[in-house]
């Protein structure tokens, strides 16, 4: 069940740093953008496991903030679990021991991984922020492509609460 999720612009929120640290969680995020986009969600032997328009989105980001003299840093975990909400206590540990050297967090993931980061660092200065608005969930078709590429047709964004039953009639 991927979460549907579009970016906000946080430009505003981030202005009054000097280090920004963006943690993304690699899975609900890059496919959203890839639908977005209408670009592979996975071109491994071009980027690996990485997706294209997420990592374009991530430099957009960091782009314009190093211009203007912030430092910033990237942080994403792809094993064992790659999904922030469900980050092991050392996945924790390791986004702890990272976000001490920024002031901010900004998080590239949905509000159940934003919470994940404000719990990692309720005790210390480090400003958490969003960075997705949180829609609902996705229906999508996966689509393999020779040489192992893989693309995400959209069928539909549901709301939360979005989903409708079908009546099973007996004839």
């Amino acid at each position: 069940m991927p979460v549907h999720m579009e970016p906000r612009d946080v430009s505003a929120d981030l202005e009054n740093f000097n280090s920004v640290l963006i943690a993304s969680c690699p899975v609900c995020q890059p496919m959203c953008l890839a639908m977005q986009h209408d670009s592979p969600f996975i071109e491994f032997f071009k980027r690996g496991l990485k997706t294209g328009a997420f990592e374009d989105y991530i430099q957009s980001i960091r782009k314009p903030l190093e211009q203007r003299g912030i430092r910033t840093g990237a942080y994403a975990i792809h094993i064992p679990t790659p999904m922030m909400c469900l980050w092991t206590k050392w996945q924790r540990n390791r986004l702890l021991k990272r976000a001490r050297e920024y002031e901010a967090v900004l998080v590239l993931g949905c509000d159940s991984a934003t919470y994940t980061a404000q719990e990692v660092l309720k005790n210390t200065d480090c400003q958490v922020i969003q960075g997705m608005n949180m829609i609902g969930t996705t229906n999508a078709t996966l689509k393999f492509r020779f040489p192992m590429t893989f693309n995400l047709d959209m069928h539909r964004a549901l709301q939360t609460g979005g989903a409708h039953k079908h009546k099973a009639t007996l004839e």
